[in-house]
């Protein structure tokens, strides 16, 4: 207190002189109206800057929160649009329609991409309802199916892995082929068994055929990149780029149809 008090002796005539100016200064503003302004202005400006300054800060923290926020509704989306939901609708009454495609969120944590047989690892499990045979999508397209779980994580078989075979077709025709990968470029998969009186060009979108109980139909895959007529002359043989980077992934869905273990006790009925 006495550092205090001495301070104030030793700069009296300094500090006395700041008071009066802060008073002369303050009377100023409040008798004329532009200069009020102007200090408004200048106020609101220094302000409005640290608020945006405060605000960008806070924001570049709550980025994770705000990808899970858009990863949920794309994910709540999706839902909508394969069950045939009108996606304007706010509340969706799970009585009043059946819904044959579940969409559950989750992230990629471990991805492979420069091997033979490639795989994927996901932060969700069986204490999520993932289990195998579950197809798994991206914003952009087809990721993979899943293999093996445990009860926080599961494996995902790879889009780019030589024994996964997955229906798809041209979407602007029924015509459907298998696709599979070669083992070589990430950014290509293969078409086959497309027949040759398909109408091909380059650029032509390829689509998930819906021909199984894993991917319904219209899910996006890549689009055409070449194409060319296999020995026999029957079929097609088409280099497909996919729509997915699929050395960067992050965010992806596990699509659950709710009618596979009916289709699958059919299946086995008839064999």
């Amino acid at each position: 207190m006495q550092q205090i008090v001495n301070f104030i002796l030793r700069n009296k005539t300094f500090l006395f002189f700041l008071l009066l100016l802060l008073v002369s200064v303050s009377l100023t503003i409040q008798s004329h109206s532009y200069h009020k302004s102007k200090f408004i202005n200048s106020a609101n400006s220094i302000t409005g800057g640290i608020y945006g300054l405060s605000h960008s800060v806070s924001s570049y923290f709550n980025l994770k929160e705000e990808n899970k926020k858009l990863q949920e509704e794309n994910t709540r989306l999706r839902a909508l649009i394969h069950n045939k939901v009108d996606p304007t609708t706010s509340y969706i009454d799970t009585t009043t329609f059946d819904v044959q495609y579940k969409f559950i969120p989750a992230n990629v944590i471990k991805n492979s991409y420069s091997l033979q047989n490639n795989y994927l690892t996901i932060n969700k499990g069986e204490n999520d309802s993932i289990r195998a045979d579950l197809g798994v999508i991206s914003s952009k397209g087809v990721i993979g199916i899943i293999d093996n779980t445990n009860s926080k994580y599961a494996t995902v078989i790879s889009v780019l892995n030589t024994t996964n075979k997955i229906s798809a077709q041209l979407k602007k025709t029924n015509q459907f082929g298998t696709l599979s990968w070669n083992g070589q470029s990430p950014k290509y998969v293969q078409l086959t068994d497309i027949q040759k009186n398909a109408q091909l060009k380059k650029g032509d979108t390829i689509i998930t055929s819906g021909r199984s109980a894993i991917f319904p139909k219209g899910i996006l895959v890549g689009q055409v990149e070449n194409f060319k007529l296999d020995i026999t002359k029957n079929y097609f043989e088409i280099e497909v780029k996919l729509f997915n980077d699929m050395t960067n992934l992050e965010h992806v869905s596990v699509i659950e149809n709710m009618d596979k273990p009916l289709i699958d006790a059919l299946l086995n009925t008839n064999e």
